[in-house]
């Protein structure tokens, strides 16, 4: 049965982006058709992101600007519905001020998506243009997904919500308490997505090595990794979001021991000061975080290490701040990300004192970012010579280095890209090149013959 169009606007982490594919499928098998562009959509859907600052600001700017299509469309679009992480944090707050949009949904409401849609069609003036329930939606492997990255890499969620409670942080609040999926679950969800030909798995949560603290008999990360390493099609598996204090010795060395899951990790850190962890109220400390590193270049020579950093954190003096940016130099992540804090009502950090200026925070970030860019430009300079297999993703309009495409060392949409000298390479497959030059972030290679 034909119901529609809908086009769908994922906002945010790539766990926003599962849950996106999850409703478009969920849609998709109910009759509605999924527009590629918001031109041809009676429908428009934004799955949102609220976890700081700028998130929330992406959030309204693109509800503002597919409102104004809205009314320029008014014949061919007809509703305008907000879902995710905005909404199930400020709930009918958002109706007078957002009063373009016809529908909030918030996180829980995921798998009833065709129910609400179905009913923006009746003649009748719904009782509510909100619906916020409890954040309690956990996908599993009979969840349909309409992967939207490209067909040899997708994500894959293991866990929904966070029991960690940093002081800065609402995605508690939002997402609701950590729950893990089954892991004969994931498994199942894992062997169907290489059955479609993906190459890369790329394991998401909010955090990864909290993966089966709630569940019965209590699996662990480094078992799941295991159980995914030999399924076959998979090439890679990479491995997002993990929190330092859960990564164990037992994960590196799963990891270690099978040659498809990907010598990367993601280990956001957001600061070393101890008194700046402990306001953060982050497990562990700046010894955790040190031997946690350390030990992850031991078990696992050559791992590339990505992180993310918060600064302009209450407290955070010159001095605390000159001791991050030490560690920084002396550390040399592959791959930095820099936030500067933002006070967030609902969190323990919004009642803490702070006189850093927004511009002393700018120029922090913009100082610990340069000086990254040196680091990375040496550890790309080491890797001229070496032999790296990469993942080709498509062409670009550079002459000698026609096809682009990344390395296990790179991930998608966060870190840097390799171009690649060859003739006639097909995008999905995976080739090993030879590095021959580099810039701050990306790599030039030519394929071995």
């Amino acid at each position: 049965m034909k119901r529609g169009s809908v086009h769908i606007i994922s906002l945010g982490c790539p766990k926003n982006r599962v849950d996106s594919e999850v409703m478009a499928a969920l849609l998709a098998k109910s009759g509605y058709s999924i527009a590629a562009q918001a031109d041809h959509a009676q429908i428009i859907l934004i799955n949102t992101c609220s976890f700081i600052l700028p998130a929330k600001e992406e959030s309204i700017d693109e509800i503002l600007k597919m409102a104004e299509r809205k009314k320029r469309q008014r014949n061919a679009c007809t509703h305008l519905v907000v879902t995710g992480c905005l909404p199930q944090r400020y709930g009918k707050g958002l109706e007078k001020e957002l009063p373009e949009v016809d529908l909030f949904l918030g996180v829980g409401e995921i798998a009833n998506i065709v129910h609400h849609l179905n009913g923006l069609s009746q003649t009748e003036v719904p009782c509510s243009r909100s619906i916020i329930g409890k954040p309690d939606f956990l996908m599993n492997a009979q969840t349909p997904r309409l992967i939207t990255t490209p067909f040899y890499t997708s994500y894959l969620k293991i866990a929904e919500g966070c029991s960690n409670r940093c002081s800065y942080c609402v995605i508690p609040t939002i997402r609701g308490k950590a729950r893990s999926r089954e892991m004969k679950d994931i498994l199942m969800e894992a062997e169907s997505i290489a059955a479609r030909g993906v190459k890369e798995l790329i394991i998401t949560a909010q955090d990864t090595t909290a993966y089966g603290r709630d569940l019965k008999g209590r699996p662990k990360l480094g078992d799941l990794l295991e159980r995914l390493a030999p399924i076959k099609g998979i090439r890679w598996i990479r491995l997002l979001y993990a929190h330092p204090a859960g990564l164990t010795d037992e994960i590196l060395k799963s990891m270690a021991d099978y040659e498809s899951i990907c010598k990367y990790i993601d280990i956001p850190i957001q600061h070393i000061d101890n008194d700046i962890l402990a306001a953060m109220k982050r497990r562990g400390g700046s010894n955790l975080i040190e031997k946690t590193i350390q030990r992850a270049r031991e078990i696992i020579p050559g791992v590339a290490l990505r992180t993310s950093i918060i600064v302009g954190f209450p407290g955070e003096t010159r001095r605390k701040f000159n001791k991050l940016l030490s560690f920084i130099k002396e550390t040399k992540f592959d791959h930095l990300g820099v936030f500067i804090y933002s006070r967030e009502e609902g969190t323990k950090a919004a009642s803490y004192p702070s006189r850093i200026s927004e511009r002393e925070k700018e120029a922090r970030r913009q100082n610990l970012m340069e000086e990254q860019s040196v680091i990375s430009y040496q550890i790309n300079q080491a890797l001229i010579g070496s032999v790296q297999e990469v993942l080709i993703e498509g062409k670009n309009g550079i002459p000698d280095h026609p096809y682009v495409g990344r390395c296990s060392r790179q991930a998608p949409e966060i870190d840097g890209i390799t171009y690649v000298k060859g003739e006639n390479l097909a995008t999905g497959s995976l080739v090993y090149c030879k590095i021959t030059a580099t810039t701050e972030y990306d790599l030039f290679a030519e394929v071995l013959t």
